[in-house]
């Protein structure tokens, strides 16, 4: 649904605060008039916004359903409760738990349930397409425990299960995770749960970015397969910032006592009920429609960077993402990426496996199509993303040129409104 607005944007916040108003009209102008490219964003729809800024974030709600620790918990155990219930028919899960503050935290909330400090966990490593969270040295995840990592093969950019099995058997983890942020291809969850099986770990995957595509059907679960769950809310999901953890029934004692009290105190009820309505609309048949369009628009936006000689890690994608590597390109990402954002198309620099560059100035750029597959683009428009992309790789320096571009963006955008998102004058 697109939002009309005949009156100024954010009225109550204008009297209150002009700076704060006016940075977020100029926003809203960024997320209308940009072609957004960044995998792990996306356009949740005017209900879910709704629910975000209404009165629940007045709410303080401790504890769980029928086991709060404050009063007046009977409208906000009802929006929990269809949080989950929902999330579990639409993931095929055991249990779930709807109050992790986002991904991190969730899955820090998986350390916390089943590693103590010092023990051996098991992830992809960062400059392979894994997450901070999953041992990286940086980290928390790398700091209080010996963290082992696997990664993917040069030659062809994915993982190889049976170098992550022989890591597995020589290092024993406690944990074993499986997911990343840059993983262009579908994983193998069957093949790491009998890994982590053989060795002992706990098996837990990471979602973050692929559960919208999970949910509908058109990405294999891990929820078969994994001890626990853990995603993002948004990303592919289209719902308000959050996290979730699935899990076994057999895990469901650890992981809430891990939550809370062990990590967080109340919940943020208006993330809750976002949560609650992106989940209804992602079990609706137009959602499944939707995910779909975004694997079939990262596939042809592949196809048409390949037939302009960009090298993508793995050679193409399977999900939402494409991780692609310049070097061949004879740049960066920071200064590409810079330069698209002048000539309106935002996208992240990114590192790439074996990267011999600095990760503030990797070789990759990282792609996603989630958000401009929300504002209706099809497969048949990604040629011209790719034509916009190459044009200002071939213009980094020619400002007239990348103002040129931004205003094609723009106006081509214009066809395609943005869920939530008003059209005409800002106010």
């Amino acid at each position: 649904m697109t939002v009309r607005y005949g009156l100024t944007m954010f009225p109550y916040t204008k009297e209150a605060d002009v700076e704060i108003h006016s940075l977020l009209v100029e926003e809203t102008a960024r997320q209308r008039d940009k072609l957004r490219l960044i995998a792990s964003e996306n356009y949740v729809s005017a209900a879910v916004l709704e629910a975000t800024g209404s009165v629940l974030t007045n709410k303080y709600s401790e504890g769980y359903a029928g086991k709060r620790y404050y009063e007046g918990q009977e409208f906000i155990d009802a929006i929990e409760g269809l949080a989950i219930s929902r999330a579990k028919t639409l993931f095929g899960a055991d249990h779930v738990n709807v109050q992790p503050y986002s991904g991190s935290p969730a899955n820090l909330a998986v350390y916390l349930a089943f590693a103590k400090p010092g023990d051996t966990v098991m992830g992809m490593g960062l400059s392979a397409g894994g997450h901070l969270t999953h041992g990286h040295h940086v980290a928390i995840s790398g700091k209080f425990f010996n963290a082992v990592q696997y990664g993917v093969r040069e030659d062809t950019g994915m993982i190889d299960l049976d170098e992550v099995r022989d890591i597995a058997l020589k290092e024993r983890p406690t944990i074993l995770w499986a997911g990343g942020t840059a993983v262009p291809r579908i994983i193998d969850f069957e093949g790491f749960a009998a890994i982590a099986k053989e060795v002992g770990a706990t098996f837990v995957a990471d979602i973050a970015h692929i559960s919208g595509l999970v949910a509908a059907g058109v990405h294999p679960s891990p929820v078969p397969y994994a001890d626990v769950v853990s995603t993002t809310t948004h990303k592919t999901l289209r719902g308000p910032r959050g996290g979730m953890l699935m899990c076994k029934e057999e895990h469901q004692k650890a992981i809430d006592r891990a939550v809370f009290p062990g990590l967080q105190g109340g919940p943020h009820n208006h993330t809750t009920a976002g949560l609650a309505i992106a989940l209804k609309e992602a079990s609706q048949p137009a959602f499944k429609v939707y995910a779909q369009t975004i694997i079939d628009n990262a596939k042809a936006l592949a196809a048409a960077m390949l037939a302009r000689g960009y090298d993508l890690v793995s050679g193409g994608t399977d999900n939402h993402l494409i991780l692609c590597d310049l070097r061949n390109k004879n740049t960066l990402g920071k200064p590409l990426a810079k330069a698209l954002d002048k000539a309106g198309i935002s996208l992240n620099y990114n590192s790439v496996p074996f990267d011999t560059a600095k990760p503030f100035n990797p070789s990759g750029i990282r792609i996603g199509t989630p958000a401009m597959t929300s504002r209706g683009l099809k497969p048949e428009h990604m040629d011209k993303v790719a034509e916009w992309m190459d044009a200002v790789l071939l213009n980094m320096e020619n400002e007239s040129k990348l103002t040129a571009i931004a205003n094609d963006v723009k106006g081509f955008l214009s066809d395609f409104p943005a869920p939530g998102i008003p059209v005409g004058d800002l106010g």
